[in-house]
């Protein structure tokens, strides 16, 4: 198996802290679509924003990543289970479980392998949903800040699989008939250091950081402050979220000839 690219371990207080929560409604139409209520894995899971909300849904959640240090972030919750593990080989039974999550992080799995194994681990009839989101919205004058930074301050120190956020997840190979989701979106409300925290959850930021000795996001920072107003006023902040979602076949049952005769 490929080598598991770690590239949030460093940044796990930070991921737990910033990362934007995504909508209600989208959990909640999913668990209305899973053939049962009994358990749900959340792969790839960072620091549990979707297992968490997956948790009101669902009699136990399942909970994955390959990062100890992600793990370890993770907000304590009864019905969430918490294992390290990387997604492409989980340690749960045989169609043990209705519904598949994986957020933000299809692009990170050595996707032929994972794909197995959330068939694997699939009901007949269960779901399996991976969801994306790029580049935050706030203004136009703050937006066209942040996308110069995202593209040529930090843009070369991307890992190559970034290329599949800013693609489109609707690229991708996807093991099971797409469904057709409503419009989902992430929504936040920020002072400027709440955006700083999430910009330095940023893989490329790491990267940079890690490259040059020195924090890329705070001259950013400096330069949004004019168009920000007060540094403390909270202003809304969106994501659009693309959604891939599809359901594993029930396999039909024999003929009852074929039953009587089993």
């Amino acid at each position: 198996m490929s080598v598991f690219p770690d590239h949030f371990s460093s940044a796990a207080a930070g991921y737990a802290a910033y990362r934007p929560t995504y909508p209600a409604p989208l959990f909640t139409w999913l668990a209305e679509r899973a053939p049962s209520r009994a358990c749900a894995w959340d792969c790839a899971a960072g620091s549990g924003q979707a297992a968490l909300a997956l948790a009101p849904h669902f009699d136990l959640v399942v909970a994955t990543d390959a990062s100890a240090a992600q793990a370890a972030h993770a907000e304590p919750r009864p019905g969430v289970a918490w294992a390290v593990m990387r997604a492409e080989a989980v340690g749960l039974r045989d169609a043990s479980v209705s519904l598949v999550c994986v957020a933000q992080a299809l692009h990170w799995l050595d996707r032929p392998r994972f794909y197995a194994e959330a068939l694997r681990v699939l009901q007949p009839g269960g779901i399996l949903a991976a969801w994306r989101y790029g580049l935050a919205t706030i203004d136009a004058d703050i937006d066209t800040v942040i996308g110069r930074f995202y593209r040529e301050t930090v843009g070369p120190y991307w890992p190559p699989e970034r290329a599949v956020v800013d693609a489109g997840y609707g690229t991708l190979d996807f093991p099971v008939a797409d469904m057709i989701p409503p419009a989902f979106e992430m929504e936040a409300s920020w002072t400027l250091a709440q955006l700083g925290g999430y910009l330095r959850t940023w893989s490329a930021v790491t990267r940079y950081r890690l490259a040059h000795r020195q924090d890329p996001v705070t001259p950013l920072l400096g330069a949004l402050r004019p168009l920000w107003g007060v540094p403390r006023r909270s202003r809304r902040v969106r994501w659009p979220l693309e959604v891939r979602v599809g359901r594993v076949p029930v396999l039909a049952a024999p003929p009852r000839e074929a039953q009587a005769r089993s």
